[in-house]
């Protein structure tokens, strides 16, 4: 679904140029859930952009999707969900999930039908009319996705989207995402700092070095694919944690170096 080939970025700045990524190179499989896991700045997010068309590379080669990530951008290939929610305070639950659609152009008839689906798909029924400042926090991440799976498409992105949330509320929601993508078979790619969620929620943990950018470990997880909180507790979770934990640790090493 999507290929990553030596990709650098630099951004050019008042104070000089900065090296966001370098030499990245990552193959996402078609109903893979990929966690990318850094210290802050490590470029997590700058790697989601340049899959996403939102950032260009300086070097390096990008396909989604059998096709370049601007027209994989056109095509609805992916759909986009930010660190906040992002919801328009005047419209209600319903309205910011159908804009999308209305920008895309679907028909009244199909707008009603697919908003229906993603709100029952994140479990939101019933709030359909509310406001999001009538909505917890996790609520609104929940509407979130339900706007950024609405028109369909076969890549979720995700940058934190449950960063900001308490510990109780993130791991329920954690729960929930993991039960939205056996739904829908979506690959989903996971910006995260927490090890945690990363090992919890993915198919395959992508390590990432202090900036520039570097994958450091790819770690393909043994875990079955329904998981319960529970599991956190297990053998496996704990080895494939400590691994992340040395990934992340000899990233640092390296930058000393």
């Amino acid at each position: 679904m999507i290929s990553v080939e030596n990709v650098d970025l630099t951004f050019e700045t008042n104070d000089g140029p900065v090296h966001a990524l370098k030499e990245v190179s990552l193959e996402v499989k078609e109903g893979d859930f990929v966690s990318f896991i850094g210290p802050s700045g490590c470029g997590k997010t700058t790697l989601l952009r340049v899959i996403a068309a939102l950032e260009t590379p300086t070097k390096g080669n990008v396909i989604v999707n059998n096709m370049p990530p601007d027209d994989a951008r056109k095509a609805r290939e992916y759909g986009y969900v930010f660190q906040a929610a992002g919801l328009y305070p005047w419209r209600t639950v319903s309205g910011n999930i159908k804009l999308p659609l209305e920008i895309m152009g679907y028909s009244s008839k199909e707008k009603e039908e697919r908003t229906k689906k993603v709100i029952e798909l994140v479990e939101l029924k019933g709030f359909e009319k509310k406001f999001p400042w009538q909505l917890s926090g996790g609520m609104q991440q929940r509407a979130s996705i339900a706007r950024a799976l609405a028109f369909d498409a076969n890549i979720l992105l995700m940058d934190e989207p449950f960063g900001a949330l308490d510990e109780i509320v993130r791991d329920r929601l954690n729960g929930e995402l993991l039960k939205l993508w056996e739904r829908t078979s979506k690959t989903i790619c996971f910006v995260t700092h927490s090890i945690p969620e990363a090992v919890y929620l993915s198919t395959k943990i992508v390590v990432m070095s202090p900036r520039p950018g570097r994958i450091t470990d790819v770690i393909q997880s043994p875990l079955p694919k329904e998981r319960t909180l529970e599991i956190r507790d297990s053998k496996e979770f704990i080895q494939i944690a400590q691994r992340v934990r040395e990934g992340l640790k000899s990233g640092h090493l390296d930058e000393d170096l």
